[in-house]
């Protein structure tokens, strides 16, 4: 099977994102504002020495680092050969080398179990799983296709039940039915409406067995399915806005369902937030309206064509472009479900502005202010933040769970700008540390819209939130290589950002390189660290580049300063999450390097700060996707095994069931031989 740009299939490409490699970009700004500043800045002295604001930054983000000496990190045996003399709490662990195993591959001493898999029961009444013989109504009861986002929230102090939270990302309809059953050119109404309740969410309630280890589903009221199918609130300023409105919905303020929930976050009040991404793939005739100016929004966000790949136009002309052309902008935020109550109304909340979200997470700030940030996963797109202005609410009632939840709708939302501090001649596309050491240096962000107030020229308020990427082009924020999931440390406090690749980098008539994103052709992507200076409200902040993935044998990779001899390969950094003890994890997407993808750790202080070690690798075609990393379990969801074959005819992998199965997305659940039981012991020790 030919692979895409990464390691990607070309069945992947079409349905999780619709082929956006083989399209050009959606951002043709003339947006280069980085390569203006690099060209007036001559070294990193004079750029520290151009503003009192960008000196306390530097040395700020210097004097917290622990960034380990390049030659020879301390706490490393002397011969370069050994393990760290001094283990880091949550990463000791033998790695496990880069496979192409059809398995879960984990390291020595740990065991592993599934938790639930595609179509396993969720609600009561739900059938037993039959491949051959499916029903929108059994999918509606059971867990849904091609799980992304995991979140666990706690229901006891030990951890002992929790809610469990999965996003859905997308369908493979070629592979979700018998080969001899779909015909990709003619699907029938009710495969269409079993896609329809494979999206969106599912909430189980989950127990940790004392007695065989990992996570197990039991039939609680918690449990339930959000699908297409499920009735949303549309919350913020653009409420009722006229570019929401449709004949099924003339209020603008319910829209039905959410699609593409590609990685999410558990906010400090107990809710999920999940990001709707690649909602464009799903509606057809886009390329026949013949509005200009709607047109050219559809454009900015990658509405193209006529049939959709799932025809689900066909069956109800919402997402038909031509019959409701505001139906597209009822996707692509971001939305928040309560776990905790299964009667709630879940929300669309408009105020974080609308693009191809991959997720959104949350931060306290010292005055007590909400604080998110979000993603636009796209080639050349932007990282947005978002700053309530009412204040945070500790604890989980369901009075502080709604009065939280509104923070996100009275706010200001800001995108990203990143200068560099290297003379312009040092950033050349190759990847090259410059002369400092280090890709690094200053941003701010660049208020949009606050309330019923804009900031850009040429766009009203309902404009910026609705339109969001064509308002963030006007005020010229840094294009950047994908960026990812998004997540605050809640250790150290800088946030971390995931920029999986950008194979346009630098080609002709494409934005060329900078300092954040600094390699041409970037197939391996690379992580980010930035620190707000002075609090997370702040529109100042200091950055780096923790990560410059691939082959560490590559003259263009960077593990933080580490020595590159004992790191782990990583490529396409995706999701983000952080143990109790403030190490990064990273899983991967589309590795470029010739293995199968995995999730990694990584200490971001001290003297081990940058040593990548690949904890577990997932089976034949799969994506490794919303990891969770806890005291007594760590859980990752195996995305779309199997998808590298053309349908269901022949698969490739017949993971997680064995034998001559059909490959079936699952969440899956690891820990440490002998600490099961034991509160307070970690996982992954």
């Amino acid at each position: 099977m030919t692979s895409h740009p990464g390691g990607r299939s070309a069945v992947t490409c079409e349905y999780r994102c619709g082929n956006a490699c083989a399209h050009p970009a959606p951002n043709t700004s003339d947006n280069e504002y980085f390569g203006d500043v690099a060209k007036d800045v001559l070294s990193r002295r004079g750029a520290l020495k151009a503003g009192a604001v960008m000196a306390a930054a530097a040395g700020g983000f210097a004097a917290l680092s622990g960034t380990a000496a390049a030659a020879e990190p301390a706490g490393v045996e002397a011969a370069g050969r050994g393990r760290p003399a001094r283990k880091v709490p949550g990463t000791d662990f033998d790695k496990v080398p880069p496979n192409t195993n059809d398995a879960v591959t984990i390291p020595p001493g740990y065991d592993q179990r599934i938790v639930i898999r595609w179509g396993d029961p969720v609600v009561p009444g739900a059938p037993k799983f039959d491949f051959a013989k499916q029903t929108a109504a059994a999918q509606e009861k059971q867990f849904g296709y091609n799980n992304d986002f995991v979140g666990l929230i706690p229901q006891d102090p030990l951890g002992l039940r929790s809610l469990l939270v999965a996003n859905h990302e997308y369908t493979t309809e070629t592979h979700m039915f018998p080969a001899d059953q779909y015909d990709k050119n003619n699907p029938t109404e009710e495969q269409v409406r079993i896609a329809w309740a494979a999206h969106g969410l599912s909430v189980v309630q989950v127990t940790r067995d004392l007695l065989r280890g990992g996570l197990h589903v039991v039939p609680s009221r918690y449990n339930r399915r959000i699908t297409l199918n499920t009735p949303f609130e549309v919350r913020g300023p653009a409420a009722g806005s006229q570019y929401l409105k449709t004949s099924a919905d003339p209020t603008g303020r319910r829209i039905l369902g959410t699609q593409n929930n590609c990685a999410g976050s558990v906010t400090p009040w107990g809710t999920v937030l999940s990001g709707e991404e690649n909602v464009n793939q799903y509606f057809g005739h886009a390329g026949e309206v013949t509005d200009p100016v709607v047109a050219a929004r559809l454009k900015r966000y990658g509405f193209s064509g006529a049939e959709s790949t799932r025809k689900w136009e066909r069956f109800d002309k919402r997402w038909d472009v031509r019959a409701e052309p505001n139906e597209t902008n009822r996707f692509g935020w971001v939305v928040e479900i309560d776990p905790n109550d299964p009667n709630s109304t879940p929300i669309k909340h408009t105020h974080l502005g609308r693009f191809k979200h991959e997720a959104a997470a949350v931060k306290i700030a010292r005055d007590g202010r909400v604080v998110a940030y979000s993603g636009d996963d796209e080639r050349f797109e932007y990282i947005y933040k978002y700053v309530s202005n009412g204040k945070y609410k500790p604890g989980k009632s369901a009075h502080a769970r709604r009065h939280n939840s509104a923070l996100l709708d009275d706010g200001t939302l800001y995108v990203g700008r990143f200068t560099g501090d290297s003379p312009a001649g040092e950033i050349d596309g190759s990847g090259r540390l410059p002369s400092d050491g280090e890709f690094d240096g200053v941003g701010e962000w660049i208020p949009l819209a606050a309330g019923n107030k804009s900031f850009v020229d040429g766009f009203t308020a309902e404009e910026v939130y609705v339109f969001t990427r064509l308002a963030a082009d006007k005020v010229m924020p840094t294009k950047m290589d994908r960026p990812e999931d998004i997540e605050p440390n809640p250790v150290n406090g800088r946030v971390y950002v995931a920029l999986t690749n950008n194979s346009d980098r630098g080609k002709a008539g494409k934005a060329g390189v900078d300092e954040a994103n600094p390699r041409n052709i970037n197939r391996n992507g690379h992580v980010l660290e930035f620190e707000e200076i002075g609090d997370a409200t702040s529109t100042k902040f200091a950055w780096r580049l923790l990560l410059v993935c691939g082959d560490p044998k590559e003259a263009d990779t960077y593990f933080g300063g580490f020595d590159k001899n004992l790191v782990s390969p990583i490529s396409c950094p995706d999701n983000v999450a952080f143990d109790p003890h403030g190490n990064l994890w990273i899983s991967t997407d589309g590795n470029a390097l010739g293995s199968h993808d995995g999730l990694f750790s990584v200490p971001v202080t001290g003297p081990e700060r940058g040593y990548v070690k690949q904890f577990l690798s997932v089976p034949v075609g799969a994506e490794t996707c919303g990891p969770v990393v806890t005291d007594n379990v760590v859980l990752v969801a195996v995305q779309h095994p199997g998808e590298n074959a053309d349908s269901s005819a022949n698969p490739t992998s017949h993971w997680p069931d064995g034998g001559n199965s059909q490959p079936r997305p699952s969440i899956v659940s690891v820990w440490r031989k002998g600490a099961w039981g034991l509160p307070g012991r970690i996982g992954i020790r």
